[in-house]
């Protein structure tokens, strides 16, 4: 079981995807996708632990009402972004929806762009190499664009 993105764009863990999109985040200069809209749980009701931070066993009062402020500056909004096609992508859920054929193209495009920033070594889970997966899912966007097919996710 895991996620399977039509035209061969993705087949695996729902975790690895994660960490890819994080990854192409991270390579994008986008904040980290934890503190998005969609990702980001509150520390005060954060079910998910994502993210965690750690104040130690008596933390000053200083330090506890700059976390608080911090948690209620979250999560950033993807809309205060400049836009950019790779925002469908990453804020997408990763279980279930589409995206639409015609932003397959700039969707691909975009990290085409990225491909010389991606780690060129394999990952140590289950991704593989970050650019032959990531060549994968372009070419996959790009097959769903020639097709004017929506890129599925089951």
């Amino acid at each position: 079981m895991g996620l399977d993105i039509s035209h061969d764009a993705w087949r695996g863990s729902y975790g690895s995807f994660m960490r890819w999109r994080t990854e192409i985040a991270r390579v994008a200069g986008l904040p980290p996708l934890d503190l998005m809209d969609g990702f980001y749980g509150s520390m005060g009701g954060n079910s998910s632990g994502l993210p965690t931070f750690y104040l130690g066993t008596k933390p000053d009062e200083l330090a506890v009402r700059s976390f608080q402020r911090l948690d209620q500056s979250l999560p950033i909004k993807w809309d205060c972004l400049k836009p950019n096609p790779l925002h469908e992508l990453l804020h997408h859920s990763d279980c279930e929806g589409e995206i639409p054929a015609e932003s397959c193209g700039p969707i691909a495009d975009e990290l085409e762009k990225l491909m010389p920033r991606l780690p060129s070594v394999d990952d140590p889970g289950h991704i593989g190499n970050w650019r032959d997966t990531t060549k994968a899912f372009i070419d996959g966007c790009r097959a769903a664009h020639a097709a004017n097919e929506p890129l599925v996710f089951s």
